[in-house]
Parts: structure tokens; sequence; C-alpha cells
């Protein structure tokens, strides 16, 4: 019996380590850590000179939206236009990275994608695709939204969802992408 306590024990331990690892492993970006206090990401946007939205959605109580942009263009020694973080009770669960400025091109904004999938895939392993949309509307709008993501832990995962739009009428088309980062084990059980 008491072998059996310290092989369980040990198992526990073992799995409680892989899972703080993973969540280490795949922290979100700019130096937040999961859980951070929105304080963090407000003094790092005021020493960038960055502008900040809060949202405060009313029938989600506990959740905060912050939205970070620069006015200048993309946000500081990155290529992403802006950054999305979301808290619950007030301790960081997701960071969401947007790559839709609307100075880039098409075809750069295909090739920056597919540059982000590889660096990610070689970071953090094979990313499996999660969803593929194709869609025509009345309007001659031709949509086309593909995800992929992996989950090293069941709650912690890393999204990165590729979106174009294509007007056949006027002859332009548009691709925009997002990086997520998630973590559902900072958020309190209810």
């Amino acid at each position: 019996m008491k072998s059996f306590l310290a092989i369980l024990c040990i198992t526990c331990w073992f799995l409680s380590m892989a899972s703080s690892h993973a969540q280490a492993l795949l922290s979100p970006p700019f130096g937040l850590k999961w859980g951070d206090t929105p304080e963090n990401l407000f003094d790092w946007a005021e020493r960038q000179k960055l502008d900040v939205t809060l949202s405060l959605p009313g029938h989600q109580r506990d959740e905060r939206h912050v939205t970070i942009k620069n006015s200048k263009g993309n946000l500081p020694s990155h290529d992403a236009s802006s950054l999305e973080a979301r808290f619950n009770k007030g301790r960081l669960y997701e960071v969401v990275l947007n790559y839709a400025d609307p100075k880039m091109s098409f075809d750069l904004a295909k090739l920056k994608f597919s540059e982000a999938k590889r660096a990610l895939t070689t970071q953090y392993g094979q990313l499996k695709l999660s969803s593929k949309k194709r869609g025509t509307t009345r309007d001659n709008f031709t949509t086309e939204a593909t995800s992929y993501h992996i989950e090293p832990v069941s709650g912690l995962f890393l999204m990165l969802s590729y979106t174009e739009v294509r007007d056949s009428l006027r002859k332009t088309r548009k691709a925009t992408f997002s990086i997520i980062y998630h973590n559902d084990n900072v958020i309190p059980k209810k």
C-alpha cells in the first residue's frame, strides 16, 4: 500500500511539473506572464507611448479586455499592428497579436503568415489544422479562414488564425492573421 501511494505521489508530481513546464514553454509575448495583472501591461504601454483601450463587458463582470495599438504604425520592434489582452478577475489568460496593417499588401500578409507558421512550428512543435472555411456572398466577396493550433496541456493553447477577403467586383483582396496565446488554467474554476 505504501509503495502504491509513493508511486501515486511521484506520478502526480511529474504531471504537475509537466503542466507547469508546458505553461512556461508557451508563455505570452512581450515579457507578459500568465496570471499577470493589467497594471504590468499598462506600464509597458505607457513606457512605449502606445494607445490603450479598456473594455468592461457588461455581461461578463469578471472580464477586462485591453487593446493596445501604436497610432504611428505597428507595435514597437514588432510586426503586429495591435495586442489584445484578456483578464479574468484581474489575471491574464489570453493575449492576441493581430497582424492587420492597412499598408500591408495581400501577398506580404500571406507570406508573413507562412513565416509565422513556420517559426511557431519550429518553436512549439507541429501545429494542427483546426478549421478551414471558404464562402462567397451575393456581393461577390469570397472569404477564406484557416486556423491551426497546438495544445501542449489541456486548457493551454496557441492558435494561428488567417483570414482573407477577396472582392471580385472591385478586384481587391486583403489578408490578416492573428496569433492567440490562451491559458484556461489561470481562470478560477466556478
